[in-house]
C-alpha cells in the first residue's frame, strides 16, 4: 500500500464506527452555562421580589411612623396651648375650641376631636367620623401608649391617633399670683374628669406615593418578566443551536465514516474542475495524499478523459482508466461521474467514483476459465469415448504379437513399448473422462490430522527420491468440510506439481489455517516459479510446463475446488517459487 491515508483525530473513533444514523431528535440536556443563566435569573427574581415587598412594607411603616409622630406633635401642641390658655381663665373664655378649629384647617389634618371620658365631645372640628362608643373611649383611656387605626371616610383613607388629653400644667411656685389661678383652674379641670384627644390625618399624599410605588412594582415585574422570557428564549435558542451543532457534528462524522468505509474511491470537484476532497481509497488508488490532490484538475490525474467533461456535468459517464502504484504496477479502474447538486438542484461540481477492477477481472477470468473448461469437458467426454474402444483393441493386438515374438527379439521389445504407450494414453483418457464427468462431492467433516497424514504417507517416497524437505504446519484440532477423496486428489496434484518444479535441496510447505468460517490450505515451494503468461494458462486443460505432464491435473483440481464452492489463488514469480492457496467454505456456507 503506497499511502495510508490520514489518521482519525482523538475521540473520533467511537463516533465513526457507530453503525446507527445520527438522529436530529437529540435529548434536551442543560449545559453548565445554561444552568448558570437559570440560577442567575432566579436569584435576580427573588431579590427583586423581596426588594419590592420590603419597599411596600417600608412605605407602610413610614406612614404609620410619620402620622404617629405628627399626631403626637399636634397633641403636645394642644396641651401646650391649653396650658397657656389659663391666662384667659380670668376673663372667662375657653380658647380650646378656637385652637381646634384653627388647627383643623391644616390641609393634612382631617379632623380633631377632644372627648370627655363619657364620650361627650368637648371640642371638635373637621370632617368628623362617627362618634366613638364607650368601649373605644375606655380602651384609649386605659392604654399605656397612643392608639392608632386606619379609617375610610367617604372614600378617603384617614390615619387616626388617640390618647389621653393632659392639658394640666405643673403647679407654679407658691406665693405667686399665678399660683392661685393655676391651682384653681386645675381643681376645676379635675372635677370635669378625664379627657381624650383624637387626631385624624389625611393619607392622600401617601396613597398617591403608594400608588406610584405599585405602578413601579408592576413596571419592574413586567421588566423582570420580559427579561426572564428573553433569558429563557435565549436559553432554548442556545440549547437548540447546541443540539443542532451536535447533530451536525455527528452527521458529519457519520458521513465521513460512510465515505471512508466504501470500497471505492470518491473524489469531488468544484465548479472550476479542481479536486476539493477525496477518501482514503482514492488516495490509495492515485497514490497521492489529499493535500497533493487538492487544486489539481481532473485532466492532470487521468489524461484519457475528455477535456470538456465539466461542460457535461449533468450527464452520467463511465470510462475505464488506468492508475499506477508506487511500484509501477498498472491498476485498471472504472471511473464514474455524476453531477454534484446543491439544495436548489443546481450543479456546482462533480462526484467521481473510482472502482478497482482487479478483483472483478480475476472473477471474470475465472468465469471465462470455467466456461472454457465446461466446453472442453463436453468435447473431451465425446472424444475419449470414441478413442477408448480402439485403444483396447490396439492393446490386445500388441499383447498378442508380443506373445508370438521370441524373448529378446525386436518384435517382443516393440510390442511391450506399444502396450506401455497404450496404457499411458488410456490413463490420459481416464483423466480426461474424470474432468468431463466429475462426480458430485460428498461433503463431510474431515479431520486435518487424518487427511494430511494420509497425504504425507502417499508422497513420502517422492520427497526422498527428489531430495526435498517437506514441512506441515496446521492445528491438530482443525476440521475441513469437504469430500475427503476429492480433496486428497487436489492436494496430491498440487504437491506433485511442486515436487516436479523444485530442485534437489529445496523445500515444500503445507499449511492450513482457519479463515472466517472456512479453511485456507497453502502449498508453497522454492521452485522455479512461473511467468505471467504461464499463470494465465495455468488451469487450462492440456497446458503443462512439464514434458511428461498431461495438463489435466490442475484443471481437475480447479474443478473439484469449484464444486466445493471454493476457489484457488496462485502467487508466483519467476525464480521465487510458487504458492497455491485453496480456500474452502465452512459447513454452513453454500
Amino acid at each position: 500500500m503506497c499511502y495510508s491515508g490520514k489518521k482519525l483525530q482523538s475521540g473520533e473513533e467511537n463516533d465513526i464506527f457507530d453503525p446507527m444514523i445520527p438522529s436530529a431528535n437529540q435529548p434536551f440536556r442543560f449545559s453548565r452555562p445554561a444552568l448558570a443563566l437559570i440560577l442567575a435569573s432566579s436569584l435576580l427574581a427573588v431579590i427583586l421580589a423581596v426588594t419590592t415587598v420590603r419597599n411596600l412594607n417600608r412605605e407602610q411603616r413610614l406612614l404609620e411612623t410619620f402620622f404617629f409622630q405628627e399626631g403626637l406633635t399636634l397633641i403636645r401642641s394642644f396641651e401646650a396651648g391649653a396650658r397657656t390658655s389659663m391666662r384667659h381663665y380670668m376673663t372667662g373664655t375657653n380658647p380650646l375650641n378656637t385652637l381646634v378649629e384653627e388647627t383643623a384647617k391644616e390641609e393634612s389634618v382631617a379632623y380633631i376631636r377632644i372627648l370627655h371620658e363619657t364620650g361627650e365631645p368637648v371640642a371638635e372640628s373637621g370632617d368628623l367620623p362617627p362618634a366613638m362608643g364607650a368601649e373605644d373611649v375606655q380602651r384609649i383611656l386605659s392604654a399605656q401608649e397612643p392608639v392608632t387605626r386606619l379609617l375610610k371616610i367617604e372614600g378617603k383613607s384617614i390615619f387616626e391617633v388617640a390618647r389621653v388629653f393632659e392639658p394640666l400644667p405643673p403647679l407654679l411656685p407658691r406665693g405667686g399670683r399665678m399660683h392661685k389661678y393655676a391651682q384653681k383652674w386645675q381643681e376645676e379641670e379635675e372635677k370635669k374628669g378625664q379627657q381624650l384627644i383624637v387626631v385624624g390625618l389625611g393619607t392622600s399624599e401617601f396613597e398617591g406615593a403608594r400608588e406610584k410605588d405599585r405602578v413601579n412594582a408592576l413596571f419592574m415585574g413586567a421588566v423582570l418578566f420580559l427579561l426572564g422570557s428573553a433569558g429563557l428564549y435565549f436559553l432554548f435558542l442556545y440549547q437548540s443551536i447546541r443540539v443542532g451543532n451536535s447533530t451536525l457534528a455527528n452527521m458529519r462524522l457519520y458521513t465521513e465514516n460512510v465515505i471512508e468505509s466504501i470500497p471505492a474511491g470518491l473524489i469531488t470537484l468544484n465548479g472550476q474542475g479542481t479536486v476539493v476532497s477525496c477518501n482514503r481509497r482514492a488516495e490509495m488508488l492515485l497514490c497521492r495524499g489529499l493535500q497533493e490532490l487538492q487544486g489539481m484538475a481532473l485532466g492532470d490525474l487521468f489524461s484519457s478523459l475528455p477535456s470538456g467533461l465539466l461542460e457535461e456535468q449533468k450527464l452520467f459517464m463511465e470510462k475505464n482508466v488506468l492508475c499506477h502504484d508506487s511500484n509501477g504496477e498498472t491498476i485498471p479502474v472504472k471511473l464514474s461521474t455524476s453531477p454534484l447538486l446543491d439544495h436548489d438542484g443546481q450543479s456546482n461540481g462533480l462526484v467521481i467514483v473510482l472502482r478497482d477492477m482487479r478483483e472483478i477481472q480475476k472473477i471474470e477470468q475465472q468465469l471465462e476459465l470455467s466456461r472454457r473448461l465446461a466446453s472442453l469437458g463436453k468435447m473431451a467426454a465425446g472424444v475419449a469415448h470414441e478413442i477408448r474402444n480402439p485403444l483396447g483393441t490396439l492393446r490386445g493386438f500388441a499383447q498378442y504379437f508380443g506373445n508370438e515374438a521370441g524373448e529378446g527379439t525386436d518384435g517382443k521389445k516393440y510390442a511391450e513399448l506399444m502396450v506401455s504407450e497404450v496404457d499411458r494414453l488410456n490413463q490420459t483418457i481416464s483423466s480426461l473422462l474424470q474432468f468431463a464427468r466429475a462426480r458430485e462431492p460428498q461433503r463431510m467433516q474431515v479431520r486435518a490430522v487424518d487427511l494430511f497424514g494420509k497425504l504425507e504417507s502417499l508422497v513420502a517416497a517422492d520427497f526422498v527420491a527428489a531430495n526435498i524437505t517437506y514441512y506441515q504446519d496446521y492445528d491438530s484440532g482443525l476440521f475441513l468440510f469437504a469430500d475427503p477423496d476429492l480433496l486428497l486428489q487436489v492436494l496430491l496434484n498440487l504437491v506433485k506439481n511442486s515436487i516436479s518444479v523444485t530442485a534437489a535441496g529445496g523445500e515444500i510447505h503445507l499449511t492450513a489455517r482457519r479463515q472466517g468460517q472456512g479453511v485456507q490450505v497453502e502449498v508453497s515451494d522454492t521452485g522455479q516459479g512461473m511467468t505471467e503468461e504461464e499463470l494465465e494458462k495455468l488451469f487450462d486443460p492440456f497446458f503443462s510446463t512439464r514434458k511428461d505432464g498431461t495438463g489435466l491435473g490442475l484443471a481437475v483440481s480447479h474443478q473439484i475446488v469449484e464444486q466445493h464452492n471454493g476457489y484457488i489463488e496462485v502467487e508466483s514469480k519467476r525464480g521465487q517459487g510458487t504458492t497455491m492457496k485453496v480456500i474452502l467454505p465452512g459447513e454452513n456456507s453454500d
